[in-house]
């Protein structure tokens, strides 16, 4: 058992070419693996306001209504550069098609556009002879036109041939109204011996896909550290009683916080299944993170900016108004979002998500998009456990997410049982929200 683990009682101290070859001794493994704005405006990192040492999502108590700033400005541009695609020549385009493009651009003055035709997994290579990339993790920006069945890679391969995927399995952001968003995604698998970091010798990014044809960018990739240890987020939507009934007995005896996203409809509506606010209440003094969730409609749907923003700011005003302390993190009902929501949701909410997978689908802590986390459907017990592996074996944040037991999207009470005693023997910590985001905004 890990002794120093965290609680929600313990916080946190402080030109494209055919490529067969480039490809040689991969195919099997891609199939396992398969699962801007346009205007050149860009998310930055310059100071909006907050001060330096202020993470001001810590609220003390319950927290105002309205963001002192914008998060994913001030923390746009996490760690340290390591290719910002101002040099098109660097990159072999070795299956699908790619090309500089000036108009859509994340950062400078062009990106990476990768395009694929139906069920063609793109590839887009780069040498990297002379960078020692031991203890580091990655970030990218990303802007895609065809989401959903999409999985992107980043694969690190070492001059022996080993070699690292990090892959973020799905994203949920809705088309046509799409943007940027960075993606900082945790390892799915590596070779039986793992690789040198120290002697690398490409990276990949893959793009495979299920649908007619795929349309990517990529665009400033960076580097950042690699925090300590792992890290696990519980997080149950919709406010089900079974949780309150079933499993939070089950969480009090391992002492670990849960993230309770529930819907404030059909909480007021008192629905039999669903929990009342004084339960909620109950379940917020044990130790549990009370979040927004917010209207069960998915927001790209919605047409008028003045009803999105509406939305927005009524759902936090009922977790402010019932005394709900994480009402500045936020869950996405539908995992649905796009470019003008994201830009209203940062009015109100810092953190949140998400692009949301069936399979691994994990996140490194200190470069991720703010309100484009990715997280894992907790519906089988042995991917969830993989999930805690991989977090503890390559000190990442794996956020898992449940409904009710008697739901297809959430695996049964004896698993889930399992699946704590499973985190309880690991060197991983439970966190909520409060604890990943002073992680995330810690290196600034």
């Amino acid at each position: 058992m890990a002794d120093n683990r965290m609680t929600r009682r313990r916080l946190l101290a402080g030109s494209s070419v055919a490529a067969a070859a480039g490809l040689a001794g991969c195919t099997d493994r891609l199939n396992d693996l398969r699962g801007d704005d346009g205007n050149g405006e860009t998310p930055g990192n310059e100071s909006t306001g907050a001060d330096e040492t202020d993470v001001s999502a810590l609220a003390n108590g319950v927290p105002e209504l309205e963001t002192a700033y914008n998060s994913r400005e001030e923390y746009g541009h996490p760690g340290d550069s390591l290719y910002d695609f101002e040099d098109s020549d660097a990159w072999e385009v070795t299956q699908g098609e790619g090309e500089v493009d000036e108009d859509v651009v994340f950062d400078g003055s062009q990106s990476l556009r990768l395009t694929g035709e139906e069920d063609e997994t793109i590839v887009a290579e780069i040498d990297v002879p002379d960078e020692d990339l031991t203890d580091k993790d990655f970030s990218f920006a990303i802007r895609t036109t065809t989401p959903q069945n999409i999985t992107v890679n980043l694969r690190v391969v070492d001059n022996f041939g080993s070699d690292r995927y990090y892959s973020l399995r799905e994203i949920t952001y809705r088309a046509p109204d799409v943007g940027w968003f960075r993606s900082s995604p945790g390892v799915f698998e590596e070779s039986e011996i793992e690789p040198a970091m120290d002697e690398i010798d490409r990276l990949e990014f893959q793009v495979l896909h299920s649908m007619d044809e795929a349309e990517v960018w990529i665009d400033d990739i960076r580097t950042h550290d690699r925090p300590e240890q792992g890290y696990v987020m519980l997080v149950w939507d919709d406010g089900f009683r079974d949780y309150y009934e079933t499993a939070s007995p089950m969480h009090d005896e391992f002492d670990f916080t849960t993230i309770q996203a529930p819907v404030p409809q059909w909480t007021e509506e008192g629905r039999d299944e669903i929990m009342s606010v004084s339960e909620l209440q109950e379940r917020q003094e044990e130790g549990d993170q009370i979040v927004v969730h917010g209207t069960h409609n998915p927001i790209h749907e919605y047409e008028d900016e003045d009803e999105i923003e509406t939305r927005i700011r009524g759902d936090k005003h009922w977790f402010i108004q019932n005394g709900f302390e994480g009402a500045n993190y936020i869950v996405y009902p539908h995992n649905s979002y796009d470019k003008t929501s994201l830009e209203y949701f940062t009015d109100y909410h810092y953190c949140g998500g998400f692009n949301q997978s069936g399979n691994v689908n994990l996140t490194n802590v200190y470069g991720f998009d703010p309100l484009a986390l990715p997280r894992t459907i907790g519906h089988d017990l042995d991917i969830s456990k993989r999930c805690v592996d991989l977090a503890e074996a390559h000190n990442q944040c794996t956020i898992l997410n449940f409904h009710a037991f008697d739901q297809d999207n959430t695996m049964n009470e004896d698993d889930y049982e399992e699946l704590l005693e499973h985190i309880d023997q690991a060197d991983v910590e439970v966190i909520d929200f409060d604890d990943l985001w002073e992680l995330r905004t810690d290196p600034f």
